[in-house]
């Protein structure tokens, strides 16, 4: 029983550092590839977020109980980017 014992483990050791040497890499390659979507998907959400008009229109308050006096319930979504009333600022002075 001793010498079967001693035969797996000699079997497996020759074999445990390839295992080993791809399971790291095939670990990295994954952290890797979620990096990189996690980074791409972050950058399409910005650019998206970057196309809302509210901060430059005269109807945006910028105040946290009431954003927009036309449509408060869709300001700074992504629901306000083609929003139909959008007016821009022309003088802040005289608001």
């Amino acid at each position: 029983m001793l010498q079967i014992i001693n035969f797996l483990f000699l079997a497996i050791s020759k074999l445990l550092v390839p295992i080993c040497f791809v399971s790291a890499w095939v670990l990295i390659t994954m952290v890797v590839w979620s990096l990189w979507t996690a980074t791409r998907d972050g950058v399409k959400t910005a650019q998206k977020m970057h196309q809302i008009p509210c901060a430059g229109c005269q109807y945006f308050t910028d105040d946290h109980r009431l954003k927009c006096t036309v449509h408060p319930s869709i300001a700074n979504t992504e629901e306000a980017i083609n929003c139909m009333d959008y007016q821009p600022q022309t003088n802040s002075m005289l608001y």
